[in-house]
């Protein structure tokens, strides 16, 4: 299964946004990839995540296949959606 979605808080992708976004991926029983311009990483690694540097506006690949991955897809989108919890 797998989405695209925009990258919309201010800061894009950074630190602690990554560190969200892959404890999150983390909880679900599949393996997760976040990726942009075709290149794919392991989006439970906060430093891999860190890596693809998507700034603001970047549209985010999500690819998982797993038991869960439907929980998971729709997880990480809502959590990307809502800017991280950042506000901004």
């Amino acid at each position: 299964m797998e989405t695209r979605v925009t990258i919309i808080n201010k800061l894009g992708l950074h630190a602690r946004a990554a560190a969200k976004l892959s404890a999150l991926a983390a909880r679900f029983d599949c393996r997760i990839q976040a990726g942009k311009e075709g290149r794919l990483v392991d989006a439970k690694s906060v430093m891999s995540l860190m890596l693809l540097a998507a700034a603001q506006g970047t549209e985010l690949h999500l690819v998982a296949e797993g038991p869960e991955q439907e929980q998971a897809i729709e997880a990480i989108s809502a959590l990307i959606n809502d800017r991280f919890g950042e506000g901004e």
